[in-house]
């Protein structure tokens, strides 16, 4: 692959789009030349990227012509129509999207945990959910010493991750209460200011959503284990920006808490926030703009055998989205 390659963003205006175009930017990525592709409403407003402003041009299946990447965040339709298309021009897609997590033909990565997996691919790399991404920055490197045989967890979701329009609602709710006035839902089926929704994504017939079957069925593949079980609940929370996971773990191994604190302080991608006696803890506050993830209370579960509970948090629009994909990214150019 050329040293500098052609870069495009799909999907340039939204959140992660941007987050991308930040994460490349800042990451000194060695971008030749770059495209930045969205919708016809879109095409002809620009974006800033090292010093310029890019024109938008409208996303075609002719878009593709003399690209070397693609990063798709545009959604799974988008992701179904023009992946194909985008690998027939010659280009690598790194996908945002779960339409190809799954797909045994196509690599999943989280590059501190699988990035030589990105030398398997035919042409798309598939992006992990943030959720899954982010605990398994805590989780992974205890399995590698400890092998962990099902875990438990509890998730506090940003709206974020539901997209700007979330983002928006939860302002606009908190506005309307303070005036007094009724809250307009939109986005969620419920208020989510002041309030938690024990829902993310759609209901199956387990009575698990999409969402929380994510953990098990993608950190499988991530993690090279197909025996893990994972039993999660998702909650979306009023907060803005990152997502956070309890986590009660159980692994084949006894946990030793020491050499566990040890194990995370040495793995790359997060850090060690566990300071109980002075309130010290991981916080979405303060995980926000970060690129690591930060773990915290640490403690032997009191009921699983060989258990061990921890709280992570992370900016899911960096390591579960933006910078997950630019880190492919690189990987592929080494």
């Amino acid at each position: 692959m050329n040293s500098t390659p052609h870069i495009a963003v799909v999907g340039a205006t939204g959140a992660v789009g941007i987050e991308m175009l930040r994460t490349l930017e800042r990451r000194q990525f060695p971008v030749g030349e770059i495209t930045l592709l969205a919708s016809a409403r879109s095409a002809g407003k620009t974006l800033s990227f090292a010093g310029k402003e890019i024109i938008i041009k409208e996303l075609t299946a002719e878009s593709f012509a003399g690209i070397d990447i693609a990063l798709f965040s545009a959604g799974g339709g988008i992701s179904k129509q023009f992946a194909s298309p985008a690998v027939e021009a010659g280009a690598v897609v790194i996908d945002n999207s779960s339409v190809y997590r799954l797909d045994p033909k196509v690599p999943l990565v989280v590059p501190e945990i699988n990035g030589a997996d990105v030398k398997d691919h035919q042409g798309i790399i598939a992006n992990p959910n943030c959720t899954t991404a982010i605990t398994l920055m805590a989780l992974y490197p205890l399995h590698q010493t400890l092998t962990v045989t099902r875990v438990f967890a509890s998730s506090y979701q940003a709206v974020s991750g539901s997209g700007a329009r979330a983002i928006e609602e939860l302002k606009n709710q908190v506005e309307q209460i303070n005036r007094g006035e009724s809250v307009t839902k939109e986005v969620y089926p419920h208020q989510i200011a002041f309030n938690v929704l024990p829902q993310v994504d759609v209901f199956l017939d387990s009575g698990y959503t999409k969402e929380e079957m994510k953990l098990e069925n993608e950190g499988r593949r991530i993690m090279h284990h197909e025996a893990l079980k994972a039993s999660v609940t998702c909650v979306r929370v009023p907060v803005y920006r990152a997502h956070s996971i309890a986590v009660s773990a159980e692994f084949e191994k006894p946990v030793d808490l020491s050499e566990a604190k040890r194990v995370l302080e040495a793995a790359p991608g997060i850090d060690v926030i566990d300071e109980p006696e002075t309130n010290t803890y991981p916080l979405p506050l303060n995980v926000s703009g970060k690129d690591n993830c930060e773990v915290g209370r640490l403690r032997k579960d009191c009921v699983l055998n060989n258990g061990l509970c921890f709280w992570v948090s992370g900016d899911q629009l960096l390591r579960g989205a933006a910078l997950n994909a630019v880190q492919i990214a690189e990987e592929l150019l080494e």
